[in-house]
């Protein structure tokens, strides 16, 4: 369920999209993203740090977008922020004890130090290559194309990319068995 939560404003602007176009479509995706924060806020009582960040960039981006009338601002948000992901996971390799990774999924599951460091450095190499993919689709694509990697195409990517994740720690998970 949080997955189709944290994918809601994507697809709403991906439908508004196919009906009025990238303006509109930016325009349903920032009050989307507010809505999406607003509700994450009632109900954990806090601010999740990916929420804020994606609404403020959206804010930001597409508010230049529909203000200078110029779908270029919009078509760069996802770069943006799979680039900003990138780097803050390479630095928290660097900089810290533990890796981003290791610090949000350590209660959930053990593993060496080394496999951390790999878990962390793959996710941000996989959140450049995202970047880097997205601006080759907007810059040798039209827009429709765009609008469609966008939710397929970086969906699908996310997908295979964290099977593939579960597939390498899936050596390194203990399974024990309660007797009765």
């Amino acid at each position: 369920m949080k997955l189709l939560f944290d994918f809601f404003p994507i697809f709403l602007f991906f439908v508004t999209y196919k009906f009025y176009g990238v303006y509109a479509a930016t325009g349903v995706a920032m009050a989307a993203s507010f809505i999406q924060l607003a509700v994450d806020r009632i109900k954990n009582k806090r601010f999740e740090t990916m929420y804020l960040v994606t609404f403020f960039s959206i804010l930001m981006l597409g508010s230049a977008t529909l203000f200078l009338h110029n779908e270029i601002f919009i078509k760069w948000k996802p770069t943006i922020l799979n680039w900003l992901f990138g780097v803050i996971f390479i630095g928290s390799s660097i900089i810290g004890k533990k890796p981003l990774i290791q610090r949000t999924l350590e209660k959930k599951i053990q593993l060496p130090p080394l496999v951390w460091q790999r878990l962390n450095i793959s996710w941000a190499i996989f959140f450049l290559l995202i970047g880097a993919a997205n601006l080759f689709v907007v810059y040798h694509y039209s827009t429709n194309t765009w609008v469609n990697f966008k939710l397929f195409g970086m969906f699908g990517l996310m997908l295979v990319f964290a099977i593939a994740q579960g597939l390498y720690l899936s050596k390194y998970i203990e399974v024990t068995t309660e007797q009765k």
